[in-house]
């Protein structure tokens, strides 16, 4: 093989590079937006097996069916994907591209009902718009320390502090709309028991996944992309 096609041939091969600006990434960070949108309304049943807190003192039930039996210890959930594809676009397009594909998204959400509950400048004193302007810092985070090859652990890292950064941004933000508000206490914390509870598990175990295929992905389109 001759060094000119070898050339040739690397110049088309991902080696952890920074996205350059085309057509293409901007085409890339569009649809991105889009996939965030799709995100935010859909809903994925999870079911899996768990062992709940009352595992002795139901099982020494002695009525108990099988069907019952089997019932009690199927976990069922209903997930929205909306923090796992963040993660996913700031894995495939890098931080820079990852940042303009949220506030794109935030600012489009300020005008268009494209948010959970709609949209509207209205929309800044909800109680879950916290969690949409911590997917900033949260994507900074994660694109300056996803950079070229990533072992496991680090992943692992960058899932949970993001996730964690995310929702406890997201309940600080509740806690002063609240305020604003003169919301009573009992309506803050069954807001944060259902945006920021088990959640938080399927957020980690599910972004530790999309961080990996967002980088095997962004190895694919690496020729579109630049």
């Amino acid at each position: 093989m001759s060094k000119r096609i070898e050339k040739q041939l690397n110049s088309f091969k991902y080696k952890g590079e920074p996205i350059r600006i085309t057509l293409g990434t901007l085409i890339m960070t569009g649809l991105c937006i889009l996939l965030i949108v799709v995100a935010t309304f859909t809903q994925v049943t999870i079911k899996h097996p768990y062992l709940p807190f009352d595992t002795i003192t139901y099982l020494s039930q002695d009525y108990l069916s099988d069907f019952e039996i089997l019932h009690h210890f199927i976990k069922t959930y209903k997930y929205i994907p909306q923090i796992p594809v963040v993660f996913f676009i700031v894995a495939l397009m890098g931080r820079k591209f990852g940042m303009l594909a949220i506030v794109g998204y935030i600012i489009l959400g300020l005008f268009f009902p494209i948010f959970a509950l709609g949209g509207g400048i209205s929309y800044l004193f909800e109680y879950g718009f916290g969690y949409i302007l911590a997917f900033l810092p949260a994507v900074f985070l994660a694109g300056t320390l996803l950079k070229g090859k990533v072992p496991f652990l680090r992943v692992l890292v960058v899932s949970a502090i993001g996730v964690a950064m995310i929702h406890v941004l997201g309940m600080l933000y509740m806690f002063f709309v609240a305020t604003l508000r003169h919301a009573p206490m009992e309506l803050v914390i069954s807001w944060i028991a259902n945006q920021s509870g088990i959640q938080v598990v399927y957020d980690i175990f599910f972004t530790v996944l999309a961080i990996y295929l967002g980088k095997q992905t962004r190895k694919l389109l690496w020729i579109v992309m630049c």
